[in-house]
């Protein structure tokens, strides 16, 4: 692998090729050799993949920052003459699909990590029309979110979604990343039947303030996670969340207390705490919000106390179905990264394979029950 030649192809800041490949790890993926970079480095995004045997890339998906007051956030983020797309933001599993092995080649689906997922890849394969797609695009990325109540990695009820679906969000040029305008990616997505979030309208950014204030009011009611809003040309993009989309992290962070860190924590708390200052105009909301948000912080994290006291297994919870030889594919990649997963249910529904099972928390579990048993803290 030239490794200075693809310092050059991923535009990279790094000087030497061995500041930058240092952080890559190599993995095997059906028979080929992948260097995957787990975190972003010197400009080059986290989840990028070197595929040396065919001499391909798939770039990584770019972080996405946040506002957290949208007046005047949207307008300070946007160009004055820009047109805002403002679409939902779905709580769901981010992957990429692409064909990095060559045109004709079976397409994978790529975690933000950039780990190839068996699991998402099968029902990707399954569930879309990817043949049609990548024989007439083999260049693309298709950038999708699996959401639905039944993934191995989220847990999300959707009208409409029984089990799981893949929404289209981006599609970009693989190599380099770069994004197709909105509005054709919107077209392109149609002509192939590929779902996609939906769009609440497009503004000047000013007046796109408005319109995501009112957005932001439906998706709250619905409980939904919130909007990104983008640049006609896809370049640029921002995100904002809903405030029960803010609770609902922080109960599933104090579920599992001692396996996120205070940053994550915080970082909800923030963002609660400035959509507050900008919206709750009475001292009555304010309180109401306080009481929500201390709900859902202690009543999480006292269920799971007593859970470990009952000697209960405690940890995410998925359900799974599918095409038996992709769960067991799956369950492989989910113990390769290290997890511990109590399989509690398999069975055979309509010919698909069914599994429940938790990705135990073991820190959790562990520092609990230490604590339980009469251990100190230091504080």
């Amino acid at each position: 692998m030239d490794r200075e030649d693809y310092l050059d192809r991923l535009e990279a800041t790094a000087e030497d090729p061995a500041d930058l490949f240092e952080h890559f790890e190599q993995r095997s993926v059906a028979g080929r050799t992948h260097y995957i970079l787990t975190a972003a480095r010197h400009g080059v995004e986290r989840g990028t993949v070197i595929v040396a045997d065919t001499d391909s890339v798939v770039r990584g998906y770019p972080s996405v920052p946040r506002i957290l007051v949208l007046d005047p956030g949207i307008p300070s983020f946007f160009e004055e003459n820009e047109t805002v797309a403002i679409e939902e933001k779905l709580d769901g599993f981010n992957v990429r699909i692409a064909v990095p092995d060559g045109e004709g080649s079976d397409p994978l689906a790529f975690t933000r990590s950039g780990y190839v997922c068996p699991y998402t890849t099968s029902r990707a394969r399954d569930l879309l029309p990817l043949e049609e797609f990548f024989a007439d695009h083999p260049e693309k990325t298709l950038c999708t979110e699996l959401i639905g109540p039944e993934t191995p990695y989220t847990t999300h009820d959707y009208e409409g979604v029984g089990s799981h679906e893949f929404r289209v969000f981006d599609v970009r040029v693989r190599e380099s990343g770069d994004p197709l305008a909105v509005a054709d990616r919107r077209s392109l997505c149609a002509e192939y039947g590929f779902s996609q979030p939906r769009q609440f309208g497009r503004a000047e950014p000013s007046a796109a303030v408005e319109t995501v204030g009112d957005a932001i009011d439906d998706l709250e009611t619905a409980g939904r996670e919130g909007v990104v809003m983008k640049s006609g040309d896809g370049e640029s993009m921002v995100k904002y969340t809903t405030a029960s989309q803010h609770r609902e992290e922080l109960a599933y962070a104090f579920s599992l207390p001692f396996e996120h860190g205070r940053d994550f924590v915080f970082s909800r708390i923030v963002r609660d705490a400035f959509q507050a200052a900008e919206f709750d105009e009475d001292d009555d909301r304010l309180r109401e919000r306080a009481h929500d948000l201390g709900e859902s912080i202690l009543e999480p994290m006292v269920s799971t106390i007593r859970d470990v006291a009952d000697g209960k297994t405690i940890g995410e919870r998925h359900t799974v179905r599918g095409d038996p030889d992709a769960i067991d594919a799956l369950l492989e990649h989910l113990r390769e990264q290290s997890l511990t997963i109590d399989l509690e249910s398999d069975r055979l529904e309509d010919g698909e394979r069914v599994i429940e099972f938790v990705k135990v928390a073991e820190s959790s579990r562990d520092r609990i029950r230490y604590y339980l048993d009469g251990g100190t803290r230091d504080e």
